[in-house]
C-alpha cells in the first residue's frame, strides 16, 4: 500500500529577535523535530525518517515556510533511500518540497543525500518561492546506487523564483528510462555522487562572484538574482559533502564581507 504524508514547518520572529515554531507537524514517514542549533540566532529542525519510504506510488511532501525576519536551518537524521517497489499502476514514487522565505528572513535547507536504490523510481520537485530581500541556502545531493550497485530512476527538478521572478530551472534525471548518455563521458565520466549548491544573498547584488572551477568536477556559476550556482559531482557521497561543504564556507565568507564593506 503507498502512503501520502506531508510535513509543514513555519518559523517566525518574535519580538526578542529569536525564532520560533508556530508550525511543527509530521505524518508518515515525516517527523520533523526541532534541535539545538550551534547558532542561537537560528531555529533548526531536522527531519526524522519513521519508516522506510519512498516506495512506488508513495506521496511524500515538505513545505518550509521562514516568514519575515526568521533564521532557519533544516536538516535531516540520515539519508532519504528510494526504495524498490511498485505502486498502484506502476505509479512511481514522488517527494515534493516547497519553500517559502519572507523579507528580511534566512533558510537554510541542507538535508541529507537521497540514494537512488537500484529498482526504485523517484520523481523529486523542489521549488523555493523568494521575497525580494530573502537569503537561500540550499544544498541537494543525489548517490546513484548504493554500494556495488546500478542507480534506479530518478528525477529531480529545482525551480527558485525571486520576487516573484525566475531565477532557477533546473531538471535532471539518471538511470533507466534517463535520455541517453547521462552516464557517458560528457555528463557523469564515471561518478555517482552529484550535488548542487545555491546560495541567494542581497549582498550579491551587482557584485556576484566570478565563474570558476572548484577542482577538476565542480564549477561556480553567478545567476542573475542574485545567486550562486555550485555543481559537483564525485566518486563518493563522503568526497561530494567535502567540496560542498567547502565551497559553501568560501561563499559565505564573500557575502559577509560585502555586507560590512
Amino acid at each position: 500500500m503507498s502512503v501520502t504524508a506531508t510535513a509543514r514547518i513555519t518559523a517566525a520572529a518574535d519580538a526578542r529577535g529569536s525564532t520560533v515554531l508556530p508550525v511543527l507537524q509530521g505524518d508518515g514517514p515525516l517527523a520533523p523535530r526541532r534541535t539545538r542549533s550551534p547558532d542561537t540566532s537560528y531555529a533548526r529542525v531536522t527531519v526524522v525518517g519513521a519508516m522506510s519510504a519512498p516506495l512506488g506510488g508513495d506521496r511524500l511532501a515538505i513545505e518550509v515556510r521562514a516568514e519575515d525576519g526568521a533564521r532557519l536551518t533544516v536538516d535531516s537524521a540520515a539519508a532519504t533511500v528510494a526504495l524498490p517497489g511498485a505502486g498502484p499502476d506502476g505509479v512511481p514514487a514522488s517527494y515534493d518540497v516547497r519553500l517559502s522565505v519572507g523579507e528580511g528572513a534566512e533558510l537554510h535547507w541542507l538535508p541529507e543525500q537521497l540514494v537512488s536504490a537500484r529498482g526504485s523510481e523517484l520523481d523529486m520537485t523542489t521549488r523555493a518561492e523568494l521575497a525580494s530581500t530573502a537569503r537561500l541556502v540550499l544544498r541537494e545531493e543525489q548517490i546513484l546506487g548504493r554500494h556495488g550497485e546500478l542507480t534506479g530512476r530518478l528525477s529531480t527538478r529545482l525551480t527558485v523564483r525571486r520576487a516573484g521572478r525566475p531565477l532557477l530551472d533546473q531538471q535532471l534525471a539518471y538511470g533507466p528510462g534517463a535520455p541517453g548518455g547521462w552516464d557517458g563521458a560528457a555528463v557523469l565520466g564515471g561518478h555517482r555522487a552529484v550535488g548542487q549548491l545555491l546560495l541567494v544573498d542581497p549582498a550579491f547584488d551587482g557584485r556576484l562572484p566570478a565563474p570558476r572551477l572548484l577542482g577538476p568536477t565542480a564549477a561556480l556559476t553567478p545567476l542573475a538574482g542574485p545567486a550562486v550556482l555550485v555543481t559537483a559531482l564525485a566518486a563518493d557521497a563522503r568526497l561530494l559533502r567535502a567540496v560542498l561543504d567547502e565551497a559553501l564556507e568560501g561563499l559565505l565568507k564573500e557575502a559577509n564581507a560585502l555586507r560590512e564593506g
